[in-house]
């Protein structure tokens, strides 16, 4: 590790660390406990921002405002909160693929994408959270999924549905029968079942949960579809990003994040039943959702780059953000990405790794 007067200069009381509940290899360090090893063995605890009584707090998980923290999850929180002008490094990239598709209810007499011309596709709307990520992602994938069909957005009736819930709930409050979170998609599901959309966009092991509840009908899947740009939206791929004072005053600090991160990825590549069982607990659901959204080798994905091709696609989503108005200003993804950490990573010895 980097471990020179100048870095240690700074030092942090405490590094603040969120994950989403996808598959990440930063969910599998955090439960295995290396996550806080790692910086323990430095003296530097390490607090989870969403389990803090503090919603300003808690709001980092989507603006990214507290110093000294990291973020691994989807990737439109990140991208709006620096195109909002905060200061983050891009610092890898996971690429996992997973279940993306358009749904509706039998009889509806939808069996192709072609069908979709003129019908109401259902388009979640939360008014009162800082970034409404859902409302992307769903858009990214109707958009995706006309697409198949030479279709537009303008080819269908997309329908609003306004949810004033937030995503940050208020700390220790369950949403319903003592869970911690409200299953994502009851909007959209609401208003399949009683007929006032004809559509709706679900993806990964929640979203074919809900389908399966539903009796749905698959329009359209594109979750393994051959160009990537089909597949892009807010969790392919996912980000790793972390703030200008833990980048700039304590690389070191990032080296041995991203060193976890990548033990976490080298881990599961060899133990794919642990690492399923720990992705379904990660998600809160089961083994087999998991295996039927991400496929039986989930566990060989999930390892961490910045390769071109992988910040080309954060920058093919980017503008899809900002084409849709989701971003209050553009910039350049190639800039904000700071490989200095996973060179560093690539390029040690075995004996600078003991050292």
């Amino acid at each position: 590790m980097t471990d020179t007067a100048s870095t240690a200069s700074a030092s942090p009381e405490t590094l603040w660390y969120t994950r989403c509940p996808v598959p990440s290899p930063l969910g599998i360090a955090a439960q295995q406990g290396w996550l806080a090893e790692t910086f323990a063995d430095i003296g530097i605890p390490v607090e989870s921002i969403f389990d803090s009584k503090d919603r300003s707090i808690r709001e980092s998980h989507f603006d990214h405002h507290l110093a000294w923290s990291f973020r691994q999850g989807g990737n439109i929180p990140p991208i709006w909160a620096r195109a909002k002008g905060r200061a983050t490094r891009l610092v890898g990239i996971t690429w996992t693929d997973e279940f993306q598709a358009i749904v509706t209810l039998p009889g509806r007499g939808i069996d192709s994408v072609e069908q979709l011309a003129g019908k109401r596709l259902a388009v979640p709307h939360r008014v009162n959270d800082l970034i409404d990520f859902h409302r992307a992602t769903a858009l990214k994938g109707l958009v995706s999924g006309l697409s198949l069909a030479g279709l537009t957005h303008r080819d269908a009736v997309l329908v609003d549905l306004p949810i004033e819930e937030s995503v940050i709930l208020q700390h220790g409050t369950p949403s319903l029968f003592g869970l911690k979170r409200r299953h994502p998609y009851f909007p959209e599901v609401q208003a399949l079942v009683r007929g006032e959309v004809d559509a709706i966009f679900v993806k990964g092991a929640e979203g074919i949960i809900v389908a399966n509840l539903i009796g749905a009908q698959t329009v359209v899947e594109f979750g393994s579809h051959p160009d990537p740009k089909i597949r892009i939206n807010n969790g392919t791929p996912r980000v790793l990003t972390v703030d200008a004072a833990l980048a700039e005053q304590r690389p070191d600090l990032v080296e041995r994040l991203l060193a976890v991160i990548d033990r976490a990825a080298q881990w599961a590549a060899s133990h794919p039943d642990e690492t399923l069982r720990f992705i379904a607990r990660e998600i809160n659901t089961s083994e087999e959702a998991v295996l039927a959204s991400n496929g039986p080798d989930v566990h060989q994905h999930l390892g961490i780059g910045l390769d071109a091709p992988l910040v080309d696609a954060i920058g093919h989503f980017k503008d899809f953000l900002l084409e849709w108005g989701f971003l209050p200003a553009d910039f350049d993804v190639h800039a904000w990405a700071d490989t200095r950490g996973l060179q560093a990573l690539r390029t040690k010895t075995p004996l600078q790794e003991a050292a």
